[in-house]
């Protein structure tokens, strides 16, 4: 039986009446649900055995939780392991896109750690357009970079920024989505910590940062852009309110989301809803706002010099893309390519934001080879016609991804793009005697691997 703070009780009880109450208490008792998200750059079939979430076209939940470490897919970028109730955003953005005045919109995810929505608006854009994904913690920055990187964004800015550095940048951004830092109370299932966390200081202390932060941020949205503001929590003071106040004092409309009446989805008439005890999922709020408050644009510069690749460098790497209007420039060593039409504003970022990532990073140059680079492994962009193919078994991936060297027999030497099931993993440089393994070290699994542990799940 979960002890619940008594202020929390009280505060649920009058949201949703004596009765609700009781089941909504005995839904956050129960065993929590998994859902995950499929990545249709690199899943081309249907889940025809699972459950689909129903407000998104890619959800589906499991009927236990496997350990995903031990699926080969899973470090591929094949699904994301995501919440369903927060698999909303697709909604709110699709039957919104056409506010949007770009056919190749500007998105910015201001607390994108771990990822989860970052991968969703990325498959969104489809490959289109620019995503900005931003994490203010620097320890959450490493699983951020690595969650886009294995989604396989090619056309993305991971940063490391306060939200007020983005306000500088005014009327830049098409969308941006807020998953605002909150009290927890929709994590109560599946967090004790939330649990002992939790107070009505608390409650209070966060709808006064996560007002600090939207207004922080607001300048950078462009007139009539798109806001999402989410959090995690049922209490008005940091959901109703919090949006009531953007729209009064930021100056925005709150727009509608329609939804089918058995998503049993629930709506005060600011924003909406996911009670556990109605929906299957955990808790979670979401609104969407458009700006109505005038905003000047920026003014994006097109750099004076650009550090490019020489001929005989592009020429190599242009084998290992399927698109073609690409610029190839040089950033040390590595080797970064971006699409033409979004140079400018990729170089823009990184002028003036803390970026850890930006474009797609295809190789290093080392002496007179090109090292193919991880990242261009998992990418969207990749062309595996320009590498020799090896495809593992279960024990060879697992071992793949420990950073273990392999030894393959009857696979020529040079550089070697090893996939498990059909979808690219990462690189290795095969010797003859052995492969050198080229995944990244601080990817590397380090839980003990048992074939008993592995649940096939796409």
């Amino acid at each position: 039986m979960l002890q619940l703070p008594s202020d929390f009780v009280q505060q649920m009880i009058s949201l949703l009446g004596e009765e609700e109450y009781n089941n909504f208490l005995q839904a956050i008792q129960e065993e929590r649900i998994t859902s995950i998200r499929t990545n249709p750059h690199k899943i081309s079939t249907s889940c025809s055995g699972l459950e689909q979430v129903p407000w998104s076209r890619n959800g589906y939940y499991l009927s236990e939780r496997p350990i995903f470490t031990m699926d080969p897919l899973f470090h591929a970028g094949c699904y994301y392991a995501q919440e369903a109730s927060s698999m909303f955003v697709e909604q709110a953005i699709q039957q919104h896109w056409d506010k949007l005045e770009s056919s190749e919109p500007l998105f910015l995810d201001l607390c994108a750690a771990p990822g989860g929505k970052s991968t969703l608006l990325a498959t969104l854009l489809n490959g289109k357009g620019w995503l900005v994904c931003n994490e203010v913690m620097k320890s959450r920055i490493g699983v951020l970079d690595e969650n886009i990187t294995k989604w396989g964004v090619p056309n993305v800015t991971v940063t490391n920024n306060d939200p007020k550095e983005f306000g500088q940048l005014n009327g830049l951004f098409d969308l941006i989505l807020i998953d605002a830092p909150c009290s927890g109370e929709g994590m109560f299932r599946k967090d004790d910590k939330a649990i002992e966390d939790w107070s009505l200081d608390n409650v209070k202390l966060c709808s006064e940062r996560q007002k600090r932060i939207v207004a922080d941020v607001f300048p950078a949205l462009k007139e009539g852009g798109l806001l999402i503001y989410s959090t995690c929590t049922y209490n008005v003071e940091e959901d109703e309110k919090n949006v009531q106040w953007i729209a009064d004092q930021l100056g925005a409309n709150i727009l509608e989301i329609q939804t089918a009446e058995e998503w049993n989805i629930t709506s005060s008439g600011i924003g909406y809803h996911f009670f556990p005890h109605k929906t299957k999922g955990e808790g979670f709020y979401l609104a969407i706002l458009q700006k109505t408050a005038e905003e000047e644009m920026v003014r994006i510069k097109t750099p004076k010099q650009m550090p490019m690749a020489t001929k005989v460098i592009s020429e190599s790497c242009k084998n290992w893309l399927t698109s073609t209007d690409n610029i190839f420039l040089m950033e040390k060593d590595k080797v970064v390519v971006y699409p033409s039409d979004w140079t400018d504003t990729a170089l823009f970022l990184k002028q003036n934001l803390h970026v850890i990532h930006n474009g797609l990073t295809i190789g290093t140059v080392k002496g007179k080879d090109i090292v193919p680079d991880t990242t261009l492994a998992l990418s969207w962009l990749l062309n595996t016609e320009g590498f020799s193919l090896y495809n593992c078994s279960w024990e060879e991936a697992i071992q793949f991804l420990k950073k273990e060297n392999l030894t393959l027999n009857g696979v020529e030497k040079g550089f070697v793009l090893f996939c498990f099931k059909g979808a690219p993993l990462g690189f290795g440089k095969n010797i003859g005697n052995r492969c050198n393994n080229l995944y990244p070290s601080e990817w590397h699994i380090r839980m003990e691997s048992a074939l008993d542990k592995y649940s096939e799940i796409l």
